[in-house]
């Protein structure tokens, strides 16, 4: 099964930028065949789907909230998402995940109770001055 690690993450002011990385590993696995999505959970908050990277046709997904700031970008030869942070705001502080998630359908329909498949372990994000 797929494994995925997160790393990146840390204490920046509020109109900085962070780069999220999301390392795919497992026995012959390949970015090619998973489309990776990023989420969020900020404390006594829900989970947030934040974005997704589809491997079927390139296409990407943002949530409203981040929509123009973040970045999400893939490099297959490293097996690595990124999410690239941008104009960062004190409501982006929460633990991120990366996780498998097939069609990015849990990126868009987390409330509606969709899953994704696997998931990291998360990296924690702190915008304060």
């Amino acid at each position: 099964q797929p494994q995925l690690v997160e790393s990146g993450g840390g204490l920046v002011q509020p109109g900085g930028s962070l780069r999220l990385s999301c390392v795919l590993s497992g026995f012959a696995l390949t970015l090619d065949n998973y489309d990776i999505g990023w989420f969020r959970q900020a404390p006594g908050k829900e989970r947030e789907g934040v974005s997704c990277f589809s491997s079927n046709d390139g296409s990407t997904v943002y949530a409203d909230s981040v929509k123009g700031r973040f970045t999400i970008s893939r490099d297959n030869a490293k097996n690595t998402v990124y999410l690239q942070m941008s104009s960062l705001k004190p409501e982006d502080t929460a633990v991120y995940y990366c996780a498998t998630d097939p069609a990015c359908t849990a990126t868009l329909r987390l409330n509606e109770g969709y899953e994704p498949d696997y998931w990291g372990q998360g990296t924690q994000v702190t915008v304060s001055s």
